[in-house]
């Protein structure tokens, strides 16, 4: 007999550059394996990152144009970008973060994280900053699937509530640091977002270096200003004050 989960909130964090700061650069170490995996393909440098930047802008994800104009095998892309990077070099446990997660009240609250990497680099990330036996389940882009999906597509946010198994989109948390990301998921109806926001460094997005900053997330969307407001924070303990209804009384 099957035990229905009762718990009325999920909470879906996204991973990368967000339990982790983007000041770990790692952003700026897959935007180079990335670019050179373009240019393995035969394209010059500047066609390298055109096409980076183009697709990712396009689809959220530059491999899903790598795999929908060029052929591209996902793992093999996988294996060369993703897992080809030494991340236990470049992060560590924050046992602050930890804390935060521990801190839930998993009583009423259901923990999952929501990335747009592929399983491996999801549970590597986790493990390396001591959290996986905190987060329920991963949501993360099926390298091995016929048709990719990734956020920020309306589909993808589907996909995380149906594995989560959750009905009702207001009962959805969400923080990520990407803006596209976030409202994108508002848009659906999940009614807690927040953008994770570390102003003034620097992180690599699209093949591109940009500061961060909230002027970026005004460019998005002109018609930012018809939507609810999306609270914005740079600490992830900030989140106590967003979200208090999520945690274990005091």
């Amino acid at each position: 007999m099957t035990i229905q989960d009762e718990r009325q909130i999920t909470v879906f964090f996204d991973i990368d550059n967000t339990l982790y700061s983007t000041s770990a650069k790692i952003s700026q170490a897959m935007g180079v394996k990335i670019h050179d995996y373009f240019v393995k393909l035969g394209l010059s440098d500047e066609e390298a990152s055109d096409l980076h930047h183009k697709y990712y802008t396009q689809y959220g994800l530059a491999l899903a144009g790598l795999v929908r104009h060029h052929g591209v095998d996902p793992l093999d892309f996988d294996r060369n970008c993703d897992q080809a990077l030494p991340l236990e070099e470049m992060i560590s446990p924050n046992p602050i973060h930890r804390k935060l997660l521990e801190d839930i009240d998993r009583s009423q609250v259901r923990v999952w994280a929501l990335t747009n990497a592929y399983k491996v680099h999801a549970e590597r990330v986790l493990r390396i900053l001591n959290l996986r036996d905190l987060v329920e389940g991963i949501v993360y882009c099926d390298y091995e699937a016929k048709d990719l999906t990734s956020k920020p597509e309306p589909a993808y946010y589907r996909k995380a509530m149906s594995l989560a198994s959750v009905i009702d989109p207001s009962k959805c948390y969400f923080i990520d640091d990407n803006w596209r990301n976030v409202q994108a998921a508002q848009k659906i109806g999940w009614a807690h977002c927040v953008h994770f926001c570390e102003r003034g460094l620097e992180h690599v997005e699209g093949g591109k270096l940009t500061e961060i900053s909230l002027t970026a997330k005004a460019n998005v969307d002109s018609k930012q200003e018809e939507q609810p407001d999306i609270e914005v924070i740079s600490e992830l303990e900030e989140l106590r004050d967003v979200w208090p209804e999520i945690f274990k009384l005091s």
